[in-house]
């Protein structure tokens, strides 16, 4: 053991200084160094007691208890974003399987289509025309229509053209582009 003096010559005031949002402490004597849990305590539970701020009661004010609150949030936020991600991909592919209904074309054909003529758009991207550009959509159904038909693959569940309007492709595309893809 050291002396009161070795003591006090090692820890000779208790303070805490800041650095890097760590707290170092130096104590008096060793038996308090060794009781004392430190800063790290205090910068732990304050993080948990910000997390848990806008909490009502004891949810908020008891360590024990928003320790409990704030890990379930936690983990609620974490499965959130995968389901976030899984809810968008739905959305998309309902918006691309209605606007496809309702150029009578499925959406099996459109991105095989799409792809054959190397129009490369993920299906975000073709949600977003569906909704918010028909127009263009309408011209992507009839690019992707015409170049199934052109290499012989069809979908028997399409019917015979890609939108109830007349819709020539000439106006949308140039024939002679699709014919050169296909070669």
């Amino acid at each position: 053991m050291y002396s009161r003096q070795e003591n006090e010559h090692l820890y000779k005031k208790v303070f805490c200084t800041r650095r890097n949002s760590k707290c170092t402490m130096v104590f008096l004597t060793v038996a308090n160094w060794i009781r004392s849990r430190g800063p790290d305590e205090f910068w732990r539970k304050r993080r948990v007691f910000k997390l848990a701020a806008h909490y009502i009661g004891r949810r908020r004010n008891c360590y024990s208890v928003a320790v409990r609150n704030v890990h379930r949030a936690l983990v609620y936020a974490t499965k959130a974003r995968k389901l976030k991600k899984e809810d968008m991909i739905d959305l998309w592919s309902t918006r691309i399987t209605a606007a496809c209904e309702q150029h009578n074309i499925t959406a099996y054909t459109l991105k095989e289509g799409l792809d054959r003529a190397n129009i490369m758009l993920d299906r975000k991207s073709l949600s977003d025309l569906a909704c918010w550009e028909p127009r263009t959509f309408e011209c992507l159904a009839a690019v992707a229509k015409e170049k199934m038909n052109l290499d012989g693959a069809t979908d028997n569940a399409d019917k015979q053209y890609p939108t109830g309007v007349n819709l020539k492709l000439k106006d949308v595309m140039l024939e002679a582009w699709l014919k050169d893809k296909k070669q």
